[in-house]
């Protein structure tokens, strides 16, 4: 499903809104919601919002766990650190449990160990149905999401929830949840704008099976719900 809107605002008031409803909905059933967040710049604006007064008392943040889709291996306290800005966004500001929250990074460990010990926090929490509730994503302008990049080998991952690797075009490594595990979720949120992402949107959603040069095909979940929240310059309809 795609949802195209005028503004970045009303963006980030509809992702506001589903990522609220979601957590009144699995506390209530389940007692606890567990969301994954996404980095970049694209979010902060929904971050922000939720951490706002008309927003954050509308959850129970004590029953809420937080993980994150992908992140680059830097430490938590560098500009490029995806938990940094979330932490800066809403984190900080919220009355969230810090043992509810499950940066993907530490110190002193390889980023191919970690990556098998967040899988093993993640199993922790949700169990062996490794079943989100709620998973932001965003899309780059050639199509990825996550750090599911074109033409690397992490987009052929079918065993593993968690993986870690090099990427060489950006001379970093990389740590991120696999498509399969993604594909899990009850919902799946991905939110994309600007006319850059144009090209890459139309071709994700309406162009031939290649999820090996548009990863963001690989996104299909198995039960759940895929919702696209884009502008028009997005949509390529300006």
């Amino acid at each position: 499903m795609i949802q195209i809107y005028n503004t970045t605002e009303e963006i980030n008031t509809a992702a506001a809104d589903l990522f609220t409803a979601a957590a009144q909905d699995a506390i209530a059933k389940r007692g606890k919601f567990t969301a994954v967040l996404t980095g970049g710049s694209s979010p902060s604006g929904i971050y922000k919002l939720l951490a706002s007064d008309a927003y954050k008392n509308k959850i129970d943040w004590s029953k809420v766990y937080i993980f994150w889709g992908d992140e680059r291996w830097v430490p938590l306290n560098d500009d490029l650190s995806n938990a940094k800005m979330s932490y800066a966004a809403l984190l900080s500001h919220v009355p969230i449990p810090s043992e509810n929250i499950f940066e993907m990074y530490k110190d002193g460990v390889t980023p191919e160990d970690y990556a098998v010990t967040y899988e093993q926090s993640i199993r922790k929490i949700l169990g062996e149905e490794g079943k989100f509730d709620f998973i932001f994503l965003g899309m780059g302008d050639d199509g990825h999401t996550a750090s599911l990049f074109p033409g690397e080998a992490v987009l052929n991952e079918q065993n593993k929830w968690v993986d870690a690797y090099f990427l060489a075009p950006q001379n970093m490594h990389r740590i991120t949840l696999t498509a399969p595990l993604i594909n899990k979720a009850e919902k799946i949120i991905v939110v994309t704008f600007g006319e850059k992402k144009a090209h890459a949107l139309k071709e994700v959603t309406k162009g031939e099976y290649n999820p090996s040069l548009y990863p963001t095909q690989l996104i299909k979940p198995v039960s759940g719900e895929l919702v696209f929240l884009v502008d028009k310059s997005a949509a390529g309809t300006n």
